[in-house]
């Protein structure tokens, strides 16, 4: 078996079936972009919508939706939406053109502007998970009165210097362990990278140093999928990483909401907490989880919903 996270940033990409059952979720197909996109809904049929933009990017969190948003099904109509490229959506269609992040944004306005005529809402509520944060954030920015509230996990805020640090954090682990190879591997790796073994060797060596090794048998395959994976997304994600909040969004005109987990150096906890202090908007409030890492949606989803129910969903 192999398991791994979807390299770039997002929570965990499976090789294979899941223990959470995915058939009492209702799926539909919505015409998005030239193309069919799914989305499957469960919950309060009548409910405030609030849709989960996953992350990856290529990365469906189908498999653990039912982890994250039991409790949550309970008060609000849950919709998750597989893009394209991603899950469902990529088993009916492959994309109808190139990706890039503005073609993610319009879809991601899309999804959002078909939700709402569908359920007969004027508004929803925004969850973004890794990934999906970048596409919540421009979401945030161009279309706040769209949204109730904007929710971040592990949110992208500066992913350049957040790499950057990463990359130097483990080439002084290297040096204190000797490890010879790890500090040739590391070498090799350029910020913003210029190619899928860049992104490889440092998501490799970053994952042992978290304590979660690529198992020996798996290294061919993960290396061949991240090689397939860079010739869809690898464009899209350097132009994520380009996108530094500090400057281009230091206000947004809805309220927001930050989780972020203490130990989450993908996207590092403290650029996105330095970020969080700078924003202006017209209510937030920052959830600091101290044990968490990146998958804190799933890690911590009991806490994680209580939060969205008994006060983001109150205010």
């Amino acid at each position: 078996m192999i398991k791994f996270f979807v390299l770039c940033l997002s929570a965990i990409s499976l090789f294979t079936s899941s223990s959470h059952a995915q058939n009492s979720w209702n799926y539909d197909t919505l015409k998005i972009g030239g193309i069919r996109q799914v989305i499957a809904t469960r919950g309060v049929k009548d409910g405030p919508l609030i849709l989960f933009l996953h992350g990856g990017p290529g990365g469906s969190m189908m498999k653990q939706a039912d982890k994250f948003s039991n409790e949550l099904q309970k008060k609000f109509l849950v919709v998750q939406w597989e893009q394209r490229e991603s899950g469902k959506t990529l088993g009916l269609n492959k994309s109808n053109q190139p990706i890039s992040l503005e073609l993610m944004f319009r879809d991601t306005h899309d999804v959002i502007d078909t939700l709402l005529k569908k359920y007969h809402q004027e508004k929803l509520y925004l969850a973004g998970e890794s990934w999906g944060t970048v596409l919540g954030f421009k979401m945030a920015e161009t279309y706040p009165e769209l949204l109730y509230a904007y929710m971040a996990f592990s949110p992208v805020t500066d992913q350049n210097k957040s790499e950057t640090m990463l990359l130097s954090m483990l080439v002084e682990d290297a040096k204190k362990k000797n490890n010879v190879t790890e500090e040739k591997e590391l070498a090799r790796v350029k910020i913003p990278f210029d190619n899928y073994e860049e992104l490889y060797y440092l998501r490799k060596w970053w994952f042992r140093y978290d304590g979660h090794p690529f198992a020996d048998k798996d290294t061919t395959a993960v290396k061949e999928y991240i090689r397939s994976w860079s010739d869809t997304w690898l464009p899209a994600w350097l132009a994520a990483m380009e996108r530094n909040l500090f400057t281009k969004l230091p206000a947004i005109k809805c309220p927001v909401y930050f989780f972020l987990g203490g130990k989450d150096y993908q996207t590092n906890c403290e650029i996105a907490k330095a970020y969080y202090n700078l924003l202006s908007a017209p209510k937030k409030n920052m959830y600091w989880f101290d044990g968490a890492s990146h998958d804190l949606l799933v890690t911590e989803a009991p806490k994680v919903q209580r939060i969205i129910i008994d006060e983001i969903l109150k205010k």
